[in-house]
């Protein structure tokens, strides 16, 4: 059987904190994955970036997966998520999009 290696892994009370984004702007070139996390708020035509994550297109992926993962189990208990905005409808921003 194979042993889980264990990671320590600190997490700051202001990190904890979190940062509150209503839009991700995905871009990516041919070695990484940059989502920059943007905070819209109602009748204000400007948004700001409150967080950049950049991951490797491997990492990016593991995301993906986890991520659809997630919000399966997440449908399975809660209900399915509706979706404000139909996909057809989000712009696309250079060689992203949004998310």
């Amino acid at each position: 059987m194979e042993q889980q290696q264990q990671i320590d892994i600190n997490l700051s009370d202001e990190i904890a904190q979190g940062m509150y984004s209503n839009l991700v702007i995905i871009t990516h070139s041919s070695s990484e994955f940059i989502l920059d996390f943007v905070a819209l708020m109602p009748g204000i035509p400007k948004g700001n970036v409150r967080s950049r994550v950049i991951l490797t297109p491997q990492n990016a992926k593991r995301l993906l997966s986890s991520l659809a993962d997630n919000i399966k189990k997440f449908e399975e208990k809660n209900g399915i998520i509706k979706e404000n905005i139909p996909a057809e409808n989000i712009p696309i921003i250079g060689n992203g999009g949004l998310a």
